[in-house]
């Protein structure tokens, strides 16, 4: 113990137990299979030089809860920490100060490992990972090499988001109202080349897999969504202008084709360049400008006012061969479908919307039902199904069976084909920056590439994949070698300067030392390009990929790593993966819902299908914790000055305070407000604790707990009812009403005249995984050994909770007078005799005969008296 103090000192108490933990490595992971596991993981952490601020705590202290609750009832647990530490942050202020961005990441791993170890959550530091260590990356980049030996990568040009500011390519998600997260800078659309990973040939898999997972149904939903199955068909539109040209759409609604008024493509299309009239071109150029400035949420917020211009060419409707126009509209997104859409007005909101504002027609082809004139026809737009109308040979088929025959119909002609689509667009895996892993690829000129699949015993041949990836490199067509598993990691190269290339290339295309290399055709080895033993024939020479993976990667697989973190010969050894399998709980917020989540699992599966992994899903379990506002009921930031520092609050009030105050704020997945005035209520709480248990004057365990004190009856009911309800409300996560039992628990300790050592323990124990520091202590001091972590998590006695006691209900002429608790071994006459004796019933039976006397056991007496 720290010291013999007497009061409650957290300060002195909570750096004595963690300093225990760690020389003790109390919370270790343990290699073995004997135990049931269980596996807890945390979405880990970007380590930003702002540090943790109060929100972070909260997702941590309920897997912390967890893990203890689970070494109590004799699991391996495995809690393990690391960092998310490549991305955008750390390369810009590396840019800024000229200060490498490893040392600002390592900086402020440090300052973020010591916050949470202040906190004392119940690690296994020994296993702690970081995304930037080459270590790790090794097999990040192991992984990439997979996917690029089974076609799962390729090289082509996508636009994407550009910021002239930062003279850097910004991810989706890094870009907020048309401006960068970072800096508030404009941007724009421009095409780049780009690696790109076929996460599309997943879609089916990663839509089913939902079905049996245990996650939030809102989660569910927005992946789902963010997959978007449809089934439809895709049809073929003639270029009136351009008969050599088809315009290709995917529809759901082939039923509608007769409907379909106007062609609408997006600004990025293609085809827009050659479909737009000389007199339309200026027009559509500065159309194209304002929509590369908005983001695709901007663009599709059914909200906005619709906007468009006309290129001047038309389309051939491939039913009716009616000319139509065609559009470009910044409604519709060339990332889904076909970039490409048949406007419906009279079945579709948006369409409708649109050819008001624009005059266009409106031509209704489905109704509900057969209308018994045109007053009863429905409001327009109608998008459900019905009856066709206004369709020539197809009018009167059902929807469903005009979808059938029509397709059929056109796709005899060649024009149509029915086909399932998916709004999941494959995953864009490169950044144009020096802070990320780099790609393993290097680019060789046609000739060298075919030397290569013509090399007899070549170890390139196992991994190039069946069709090429080639791409524009040096000006000229180049062709995609990977640099093979033994030759990894690939590591970032040193340099002075992360200022961008200006061309939306990476910085790393700056460093030609790094950049221009050979490779050996036969056994893959690179070197330098000027290396003088790299002169035989099957050394030729090489640009490397100069692109880094994003900030996603690393986070894709981290779950596997920390289950065998120290293994140099795989990314997860069969044994450790057979152990752990994946984590049984995952908490983390609800920001990370679609994407993160969804790349994850792809990895997974893909693994899985390899023969690398066990299971096809990676979390089992899914929880995301509630958003902790700042005091003025805002999200914290640090604009608004209402940012937390938890190593504030840990030095004024001590980490135990903190982490029942964000368990007891309300329920876990609840946003809550910060109260630095309300943490007092759990000091005080803690504080009711010690005084209860710890005589203040002499440092000692009080008289009134021994071993041979006898707990009283209601003292031990409510020790057994906080067993049971603590345990079903930390498996259930609802921490705040098991903290709540706890008080109601300590509160009649209070009023008890003395307890055995025994239950002592026990609340001890309960409430240990909320407050770890304080219940060591009052462990240690109550005679055992330490931690009270390992110690057996205690049962509850179902025979305390029988109430031995009975509630009876004294009535006069069937009006309740009194109730009373009696024995429930007591006899009709003793209960009759009380009721007649009992002073709130005598006034009523005054100057009256008790003409009839009731009695039903267990529920009241009831005198008839006139």
């Amino acid at each position: 113990m720290p010291t013999e103090c007497s009061d409650y000192l957290p300060a002195e108490i909570e750096p004595h137990w963690q300093n225990f933990w760690e020389r003790n490595q109390t919370f270790s992971a343990e290699n073995s299979s004997e135990k049931a596991k269980y596996y807890a993981l945390d979405m880990f952490p970007y380590p930003s030089g702002s540090g943790l601020h109060i929100g972070h705590p909260e997702g941590y202290t309920a897997t912390d809860i967890l893990c203890r609750f689970k070494w109590a009832n004799g699991f391996n647990v495995l809690h393990p920490m690391g960092w998310d530490a490549f991305g955008l942050p750390a390369e810009q202020y590396a840019i800024k100060t000229g200060t490498h961005p490893a040392l600002t990441t390592r900086q402020n791993v440090e300052n973020f490992r010591k916050q949470i170890k202040k906190i004392g959550f119940a690690y296994d530091w020994e296993r702690e990972i970081n995304t930037t260590s080459p270590d790790y990356y090794k097999w990040t980049q192991w992984i990439f090499l997979q996917m690029f030996k089974h076609g799962l990568a390729y090289v082509d040009e996508k636009p994407v988001w550009w910021c002239d500011t930062l003279k850097a390519v910004l991810a989706n998600e890094e870009v907020v109202d048309g401006k960068s997260e970072v800096g508030g800078h404009p941007v724009e659309r421009r095409n780049l080349r780009q690696v790109v990973l076929r996460i599309t040939a997943y879609a089916e898999k990663l839509l089913n897999g939902l079905e049996g997972l245990d996650w939030p149904d809102s989660t569910k939903r927005m992946q789902t969504a963010w997959i978007g199955r449809s089934e439809g068909a895709e049809i073929d539109f003639v270029i009136d202008q351009h008969p050599d040209e088809k315009l290709r759409i995917f529809t759901t609604r082939p039923d509608t084709l007769f409907g379909a008024t106007y062609m609408v493509i997006a600004p990025e299309h293609p085809l827009v360049e050659k479909l737009c009239t000389e007199d339309h071109k200026d027009a559509v150029k500065a159309y194209q400008d304002a929509a590369s400035k908005k983001s695709d949420l901007d663009r599709t917020d059914l909200a906005k006012e619709k906007s468009g211009e006309f290129t001047g060419a038309y389309a051939i409707n491939p039913v009716n061969g009616t000319r139509i126009p065609i559009w470009i509209a910044d409604y519709v997104l060339i990332s889904y479908g076909t970039g490409a859409i048949m406007a419906v007005p009279a079945h579709d909101e948006r369409d409708f919307e649109f050819a008001e504002q624009f005059s266009l027609p409106i031509t209704s082809v489905v109704e509900p039902k057969p209308q018994k004139s045109t007053a009863d026809s429905p409001r327009l737009p109608y998008s459900g199904k019905g009856i066709l109308i206004n369709s020539e040979n197809y009018t009167g088929l059902s929807s469903d069976d005009a979808k059938q025959k029509i397709v059929a119909d056109l796709a005899q002609k060649g024009s149509a084909e029915a086909t399932v689509n998916f709004k999941l667009r494959d995953w864009i895996f490169s950044r144009q920056r020096y802070w990320g892993e780099p790609i393993p690829m290097v680019w060789v000129s046609r000739p060298d590439f075919e030397r290569a699949l013509d090399t007899h015993d070549s170890d390139l041949k196992a991994y190039l994949p069946g069709e090429a990836v080639t791409s524009i490199v040096d000006g000229e067509l180049k062709y995609a070698l990977p640099v093979l598993p033994q030759h990894l990691p690939l590591n970032l190269p040193e340099t002075e300067s992360y200022q961008p290339s200006g061309t939306g290339e990476s910085p790393l295309a700056t460093i030609d030392s790094w950049l221009r290399v050979k490779i050996n055709l036969k056994t893959g080895a690179i070197c330098a390009a000027n290396d003088p033993s790299a002169n035989s024939p099957d050394w030729v020479s090489a640009v490397r990929e100069t692109n880094t993976m994003p900030q996603w990667a690393g986070s894709c697989w981290y779950h596997l790593r920390y289950m065998d973190p120290k293994n140099s010969d795989a990314m997860v050894g069969p044994k450790a993966e057979q152990i752990w399998q994946t984590p049984d709980i995952y908490i983390g917020g609800a920001e990370h819902a679609v994407l993160h989540l969804l790349y994850a699992r792809f990895w997974h599966h893909f693994l899985f299908d390899i023969g690398v992994l066990s299971q096809p899903e990676p979390y089992k379990r899914l929880f995301h914790q509630g958003i902790i506002l700042g005091e003025d009921g805002q999200k914290m930031s640090k604009s608004r000055g209402n940012v937390v520092n938890p190593d504030d609050i840990v030095r004024d009030f001590g980490a135990d305070a903190l982490r029942l105050y964000e368990m007891f704020l309300g329920p876990l997945e609840a946003m809550k407000p910060w109260s630095t005035q309300s943490i007092q209520g759990m000091v005080r709480f803690l504080k009711k604790v010690w005084t209860e248990i710890i005589d203040t004057e002499t440092g000692r365990v009080k008289a009134k707990i021994s071993d041979s004190a006898r707990t009283d009856p209601e003292t031990a009911k409510i020790l057994h009812q906080t067993i049971k309800t603590v345990t079903e409300d930390i498996e259930g996560l609802r921490f705040n009403t098991a903290i709540s039992q706890l008080m109601v628990c300590i509160n009649r300790f209070q009023k008890a005249e003395g307890y055995a050592t025994p239950d002592a323990e026990r609340f001890v124990q309960l409430l240990a995984p909320f407050a770890p520091h304080i219940c060591e202590e009052l462990w240690e001091r109550l005679g055992n050994q330490p931690s009270v972590s390992k110690a057996k998590w205690p049962e509850f006695d179902p025979s305390k909770l029988v109430e031995d006691s009975m509630k009876i209900v004294f009535q006069v002429n069937g009006k309740t007078r009194n109730v009373v608790s009696v024995s429930k071994e007591i006899t009709k006459d003793t209960i009759l005799d009380m009721a007649k004796k009992d002073p709130k019933i005598l006034p009523h039976l005054s100057g009256q005969t008790i003409r009839r006397e009731i009695y039903v056991p267990g529920k009241l007496v009831n005198f008839v008296a006139n």
